[in-house]
């Protein structure tokens, strides 16, 4: 061996060290060097480390050098390498489609506590579905537990092709959606349209819900599954999209033909999102231009626009909509818009027109005992409070206040022993989760996260929250902390890192501090490497030309774009900023949270001509994204205040009152 060589050579010049002369040792010394220099070498290049072999193996399938990978999985598995197991998922994925089912039957079997065994089932069904093998598909199709369009679309033409009546209405319901689809899903669509079941009536159902969401491109490819369809029409479709005033007024497209009648539909939806005046006005002129059914279908989506911008008139639109079935969307609109009017009643009663599933989320939940609660049935309202209060959710808490039961004495927390945070570090999956991690192979290491924990329970869960957390891999710990359902740890719901920084930020912006960790709980969870598609950075999301804007501010003549990817930078720059939508807001919590997200020129514009309750506003905030946010962040702040031991404030005083347009928003402080 090398080293043995040079241990005789370093062993020889030891003894002959008091033998020799000056010029021996001039000799001696480079030798030596030359020795240790070829020890350092040979063992780096032998000596590569397990992970840097991974990386090798990964970059190797990347490149589909199916050699150079198995050659690193082999050596992999005899070091016995904890993520060894992917190197053998990603060779048989570059050879799937050559392989037998004896092979990948046994690939299952061996990684079925592994999650890349569901990924590799899913492609292997749809090579089984190429292959037409319905019976080997339909074999492995029940076990399949992902969500993949492309093999529910291969599962129903199979069911098509084998004469079930369940294909039949597994297709019906993949077409009537407003999505678009995985081309092969166009096999199903093909059959059912050959074998009679795909009527024409089918087909301008879809065309609507398609341009309800102004997904021209397939709506056109849907356009031509029409009999005798003119191509050259197609056009017609990007005109309205562009501009639908100028294709109302200067009437350009004919009435006489459906598809000229469904264009002047769509243009008026369009026009009504953003001048809904004007296309009130047109549509008063056109109308007769269209029947019944039509005209119905147009006061629904018409009402569903003034409702998103707080028309007072809206739930006069959408009694006009006479007998359109109205979609989810439509119906919360409604809904919302009976909560502006504090009409109570049409608030319960358009609740209860929703299907049933609807009627059971916790929002309308809520407020349906508000309505009751609001029209003196208080028995009928308690039985809802009373089952939703025991939700940790912002529902629930504003449930238990509802109830009177104000800053409710909080849940005894459970805290993992150290017997249980070793047995979920010793988990195997977990094992891999961490590794990945340590790899910054992020999304592979929250699905193996998940897939190890997707059957613990609730100690189960705060014990692997907790070596999360202890790893600082914070938003793991939070999402697996929120998976419990009768024992909890809020420590691990809600933690509080980088307080030591975030705290004096918080003082010298006089901020609460549990709002801001609400709010960044919200924003990154606490990934401090966080950039959303938008590209707002860091634990407070700063965007890069709000962050430039703040450092003008604050007289920050060295700052750098890259900055706002410190923590100390994001905190100060977060925190400078909500101070600054607060004082814009007028210390309205619910509206300055508001800002934080959707910018501080929209919040006053949501406001009513008259006092608001803040739980409505936040209710009633026309882009869903914000109206999420607002409720998270608030209800988050209440958890953190009781964590953090700060001034006790109920979540209704926190969404607190938001004025009237033009009134003050805090006039005590005037």
């Amino acid at each position: 061996m090398q080293s043995s060589k040079v241990g005789i050579m370093l062993a020889a010049s030891s003894k002959n060290a008091g033998k020799s002369n000056g010029q021996d040792k001039v000799v001696l010394i480079p030798l030596l060097l030359a020795c240790w220099m070829l020890f350092f070498q040979t063992h780096a290049v032998h000596a590569a480390s397990a992970d840097d072999l991974f990386q090798n193996a990964r970059a190797a399938y990347n490149s589909r050098n199916l050699n150079a990978l198995t050659d690193a999985s082999q050596r992999l598995h005899a070091q016995q390498y904890i993520l060894a197991p992917y190197t053998d998922y990603w060779r048989l994925l570059l050879n799937l489609s050559q392989a037998d089912k004896q092979t990948v039957q046994a690939f299952l079997e061996q990684y079925k506590d592994a999650p890349f065994a569901d990924r590799l089932r899913g492609e292997w069904l749809k090579i089984l579905a190429r292959r037409q093998d319905w019976t080997a598909f339909f074999e492995e199709y029940p076990k399949f537990q992902r969500e993949d369009m492309a093999v529910s679309c291969y599962a129903t033409d199979g069911h098509i092709q084998q004469g079930l009546e369940s294909g039949v209405e597994e297709g019906k319901a993949l077409w009537l959606t407003g999505n678009e689809l995985p081309a092969n899903c166009e096999a199903v669509f093909n059959r059912l349209q050959q074998g009679g079941v795909l009527r024409e009536e089918d087909i301008w159902a879809r065309i609507r819900l398609l341009l309800q969401g102004s997904r021209i491109t397939v709506a056109k490819a849907v356009l031509q599954r029409l009999p005798g369809f003119d191509k050259n029409n197609l056009k017609l479709l990007d005109r309205v999209y562009q501009n639908p005033q100028q294709v109302l007024e200067k009437q350009q497209i004919s009435f006489k033909t459906r598809l000229g009648k469904e264009l002047n539909l769509y243009a008026l939806e369009r026009l009504s999102r953003g001048q809904p005046a004007l296309a009130l006005d047109i549509w008063e002129k056109r109308h007769v231009n269209f029947d019944v059914a039509d005209r119905d279908y147009f006061w629904g989506r018409f009402a569903l626009h003034a409702a998103r911008k707080h028309d007072p008139a809206a739930l006069t639109y959408f009694q006009r909509a006479g007998n359109a079935v109205l979609d989810k969307e439509q119906q919360e609109w409604k809904a919302r818009a009976a909560m502006r009017a504090g009409d109570w009643k049409e608030l319960q009663a358009t609740i209860a027109t929703m299907p049933e599933s609807q009627q059971e989320e916790q929002v309308w939940q809520y407020w349906k005992a508000r309505a009751l609660k609001e029209q003196k049935q208080l028995v009928a309202a308690n039985l809802i409070l009373v089952k939703l209060s025991k939700e940790n959710t912002y529902y629930g808490l504003l449930a238990e206040e509802e109830m009177g039961d104000v800053m409710a004495a909080q849940h005894q927390p459970y805290k993992a022993s150290a017997d249980e945070v070793r047995a979920a570090l010793e988990n195997a999956g977990i094992q891999r989760a961490l590794a990945l991690r340590r790899l910054e192979m992020r999304w592979e290491s929250r699905e193996e996260w998940r897939f190890a924990s997707r059957d613990f329970d609730d100690k189960q869960l705060i014990a692997a929250a907790e070596v999360a957390f202890r790893e600082g891999w914070y938003d793991i710990a939070i999402s697996t902390a929120d998976r419990t359902k009768l024992v909890h740890d809020f420590a691990l719901r809600y933690p509080t890192p980088y307080r030591d920084i975030m705290q004096g930020y918080a003082a010298d912006n006089a901020l609460d501090e549990a709002w801001v960790y609400g709010l960044i709980r919200q924003e990154s969870r606490f990934v401090s490497w966080a950039k959303s598609v938008a590209g707002a950075s860091g634990l407070m999301q700063v965007m890069p030309e709000t962050a430039k804007w703040i450092a003008k501010r604050m007289g920050m003549g060295d700052y750098k774009p890259a900055m706002i990817n410190q923590l100390d930078t994001n905190l100060k720059f977060g925190t400078h900023y909500l101070r600054y939508t607060m004082d814009r807001m007028e210390q309205q919590p619910l509206m300055a949270t508001a800002a934080y997200n959707a910018g501080p020129g929209r919040p006053k514009r949501w406001a009513s001509d008259k006092p608001l309750e803040g739980a409505i506003y936040a209710e009633t905030i026309p882009f869903s994204e914000t109206r999420d946010y607002v409720k998270k962040v608030l209800g988050n702040s209440i958890y953190y205040s009781q964590q953090l031991g700060t001034k006790p404030q109920t979540l209704k005083e926190r969404l607190g009152t938001v004025p009237g347009v033009g009134e003050p928003i805090n006039p005590e402080q005037d």
